[in-house]
């Protein structure tokens, strides 16, 4: 266990590095305590034969363990004299950057998922889970003859619900390349071929970012949280999605509310028709004094929330 490096008259004192000398002086009385210190940041320089943009890396890119190359590449500079040339003139050595099918895709899989997940705000740890599982499922061959970007988005799906925050199918297809059905078919296989499981949807998993996107206060939230939750343990609103019902609660809530918003533009951010919001409002309605909250403030009754 190395010993930790500070001034012998100040062991208290906060230690500057000089990187260009490679010391580490004390801030006190400017005794060096150290030396050869290894500067780990990007060159000030670069060596590159090659004209254009600089390259200060010491390293090449994180290496990748998804990869069954471990993704090491060499690069071979421009060569100089005759030794680097055949007799009609053709370089000997070339950047030649070997890989892989099975690399190739995945590689490309990684990339259709990394570009899906920064256009709906997702964070590396799900970008990182659905990587895993598209290998995972890679490599099993189960889902052989599907398109690789159908179960790339199918895998950030099941990734989203795995970490807890689910995003719908629709939010999903937006961002990719293949259709609803496609994505859903792929969905299940997965689930069965590698005894995968995901937690089940509530409308708690969607309220507080359907509401945050509306602009809605966070009393409404709260009402409309308490609205969906009674609904769904009442068995008011039996086989509906719990997309839906969020949805007809965010609605129901809004309406007795000051802020208030129209089926439309619920429907738009739920991704849901209206007619699908309106048949799960339809059946909450007639026990609407059952599913608020008791110290909810009305601005509209209600016996005079919308019928429909």
């Amino acid at each position: 266990m190395s010993a930790q490096v500070k001034c012998k008259y100040h062991p208290d004192a906060n230690l500057i590095e000089d990187y260009r000398a490679g010391d580490t002086i004390c801030g006190e009385c400017g005794m060096v305590v150290g030396d050869r210190v290894i500067d780990v940041g990007s060159e000030w320089r670069t060596f590159s034969n090659e004209k254009g943009g600089e390259d200060r890396s010491r390293v090449g890119g994180p290496e990748n363990t998804l990869l069954g190359s471990s993704d090491l590449t060499t690069m071979i500079g421009p060569g100089r004299g005759m030794a680097s040339f055949t007799t009609d003139g053709t370089p000997m050595y070339n950047n030649r950057k070997t890989q892989s099918s099975s690399d190739r895709t995945l590689i490309n899989a990684f990339r259709t998922i990394s570009n899906m997940a920064d256009r709906i705000n997702l964070t590396k740890t799900i970008v990182d889970r659905a990587n895993s599982l598209f290998k995972m499922v890679h490599d099993g061959k189960n889902l052989k003859g599907r398109s690789n970007d159908a179960i790339a988005a199918a895998c950030l799906y099941i990734s989203c619900r795995q970490e807890g925050v689910p995003r719908t199918f629709k939010e999903i297809v937006a961002v990719s390349t293949v259709s609803k059905k496609e994505i859903g078919r792929c969905f299940k296989l997965i689930l069965k071929a590698h005894d995968t499981s995901v937690e089940l949807i509530t409308t708690g998993d969607f309220m507080s970012r359907f509401c945050g996107t509306l602009s809605l206060p966070r009393d409404v939230q709260k009402a409309a949280t308490h609205i969906a939750k009674k609904a769904v343990d009442l068995d008011i609103v039996p086989g509906r999605s719990p997309i839906s019902v969020a949805a007809a609660a965010i609605y129901m809530a809004s309406q007795a509310s000051d802020d208030k918003r129209t089926q439309r533009e619920i429907a738009d951010i739920a991704g849901v028709a209206d007619v699908t919001i309106r048949q799960s409002y339809k059946l909450m309605l007639p026990r609407a004094k059952d599913l608020f909250p008791s110290d909810f403030k009305f601005t509209t009754p209600i016996e005079n929330l919308p019928q429909n």
